[in-house]
């Protein structure tokens, strides 16, 4: 499974303006695989990625929204994509603001889908 994922986040890591993909456990934010540019902090992208899921999939839950399969985050320096995948995974992509979002979106759902099999 580990060749499948890194050919997966290679894709995502393509995209222009993604500074690195990752596949994170949802219940813990645990790094399962990464492909990350240097100066990046895995571990702490990973661990937002994930508090930023449960608290997100929690609230959808309340309001009857039903599952969340994407989140999206803007900040000044950059952009947090998250995207669900089965088995409690998650797909994050890290990007500069001006990332194609849409393009990256894709790639990370066919991520999510080869961590399906």
């Amino acid at each position: 499974m580990s060749d499948v994922l890194d050919r997966a986040l290679d894709r995502i890591s393509r995209v222009r303006g993604v500074r690195g993909s990752m596949i994170v456990a949802a219940d813990d934010g645990i790094v399962v695989a990464q492909l990350l540019m240097d100066g990046v902090n895995g571990k702490a992208v990973a661990a937002l990625a994930g508090s930023l899921a449960r608290k997100m999939g929690g609230a959808a839950a309340v309001t009857g929204a039903g599952r969340v399969r994407f989140l999206q985050m803007d900040a000044a320096e950059g952009t947090l994509l998250v995207a669900a995948a089965p088995r409690d995974l998650l797909v994050v992509a890290l990007g500069d603001p001006s990332v194609n979002v849409g393009l990256c979106r894709i790639e990370m759902m066919r991520a999510a889908e080869a961590a399906a099999r």
